[in-house]
This record gives C-alpha cells, sequence and structure tokens, in this order.
C-alpha cells in the first residue's frame, strides 16, 4: 500500500496506491478499518486524516499503519507501540 510517486526534473506527480502486492490484504486492511478506524492513534491519525484530504484517503493511511503494526508485530513477536509499559 505505498504511494504512487513519478518525479521528472523538477516536477513530482503524487498518485494514490499502487497496485503492487497483494489485492487481498489490500482490501481487507481497508475494510479492518473502514468500519472502526482501529483505536488510539490510528483513530486519532484517521480522523485528522479526514477532516483534512476526505474519508477514503484516511482510510487507505490507516490501513497501511495497520499493516506496518502487523508486520513489525510478526517480524519481533510483539508490537512495541501497544506493549504494556514496564517501568515500576
Amino acid at each position: 500500500m505505498t504511494p504512487k510517486h513519478r518525479q521528472s526534473d523538477t516536477k513530482v506527480t503524487r498518485l494514490g496506491i499502487s497496485k503492487q502486492g497483494s489485492r487481498h490484504v489490500r482490501w481487507a486492511a481497508i475494510e479492518a478499518v473502514s468500519r472502526h478506524h482501529g483505536g488510539g492513534k490510528i483513530k486519532a491519525d484517521y480522523r485528522r486524516i479526514a477532516e483534512r484530504r476526505g474519508r477514503n484517503v484516511a482510510r487507505v493511511a490507516a490501513a497501511r499503519k495497520v499493516l506496518t503494526l502487523v508486520y513489525y508485530g510478526l517480524r519481533d513477536g510483539e508490537i512495541r507501540c501497544l506493549a504494556e509499559s514496564r517501568e515500576g
């Protein structure tokens, strides 16, 4: 779910998300945030982006954040930003 970026000399064009990767994963990630918009920081980011850029752009941005958390969760075995604080 990476954004397209085309550049030639000083002209830059930013487009929608690229169609690389699994379309089923893209669909599932966007559906996951369409109803509840994630939780905590993801929900706050969704609302901030939705006010400025629209709901569809906010859904894709939130879905990308969720997929990033899933990746790091699978890689490291825990999601650090969601882990309990171990300070005592």
